[in-house]
């Protein structure tokens, strides 16, 4: 039966951003989210505002909430469950502590400049999508700029009809770039639900470990652990991302084109992600 494949060279890579090409330790979220429910007198560890990180911000509002433990501090300290005005409130607050946390964090991870570089040798095109909205991304792109990244795409969740792990984000950014075949796109990410969103795309997927989420220190917190507690963070980061069905986990993009090199070989001997 005769069965098409794509051979041809890597067209393009889709980043996601905070944590896996911009503000390592993805904390930018996570200071955002805390201050928040701190505010409204509901305090959350950094580890529950992790939980749902990938997604478009208000639905990760909605998953803190759906948490046993939140939803009854949220009960105990407002005398009712929380409604979808509360949470219509929450984001719209969220967003002013969003946009402080992202000036406060908005500096590139190292070996994004190597990978700008070797992308542009191999003529493979830059995007990225991401949970923040458009007000919020408005705040990053000129400090990316600034650096030395303009990305030819850009996607924010609320662009499209669903956020990851729907497949919608990755495809529209396929779409700006006028990629002809998703099999020739490579979807990076720090999070579980945005490598289902690369896989649901159809794309190759890399999961980024050390830089992002799954980790969670800033570059200073993590250079100041010893080899020994870095090994053990990283082979826990590394197990839990290897559960997503990532093609590949690295530590950081530092890694990325070596990554990328292979993908190519493999495209071009008619292998498929």
């Amino acid at each position: 039966m005769y069965q098409r494949r794509y051979t041809g060279p890597l067209q393009a890579v889709i980043l996601d951003l905070a944590g896996t090409c911009v503000d390592f330790g993805s904390l930018a979220p996570i200071q955002a989210f805390q201050a928040l429910f701190a505010a409204e007198g509901v305090p959350i560890t950094q580890a529950e505002a992790r939980a749902p990180m990938g997604k478009e911000k208000r639905e990760h509002i909605e998953a803190l909430l759906d948490m046993p433990r939140i939803a009854l501090a949220w009960r105990s300290e407002k005398g009712r469950d929380a409604t979808s005005e509360d949470i219509d409130w929450l984001y719209e607050t969220f967003v002013g502590y969003q946009l402080a946390a992202i000036r406060d964090n908005n500096r590139l991870i190292p070996g994004m400049q190597s990978l700008i570089s070797y992308c542009d040798q191999q003529g493979i095109d830059l995007g990225v999508n991401t949970g923040y909205s458009r007000e919020m991304i408005a705040e990053l792109l000129p400090a990316l700029a600034e650096q030395g990244f303009k990305p030819l795409s850009v996607v924010c969740a609320t662009d499209v009809p669903a956020g990851r792990p729907y497949p919608w984000m990755a495809l529209q950014n396929a779409r700006d770039l006028a990629v002809s075949c998703v099999q020739a796109c490579v979807k990076v990410d720090d999070t579980i639900v945005g490598i289902e969103e690369g896989l649901n795309a159809g794309m190759w997927t890399v999961a980024v470990a050390v830089s992002g989420n799954q980790t969670g220190l800033s570059l200073t917190e993590w250079q100041a652990l010893s080899e020994a507690q870095q090994r053990v963070q990283q082979q826990m980061a590394h197990q839990a991302l290897s559960q997503s069905g990532a093609h590949y986990v690295i530590d950081s993009i530092e890694e990325l084109p070596e990554v990328l090199e292979e993908i190519g070989f493999r495209l071009a001997g008619a292998e498929q992600p």
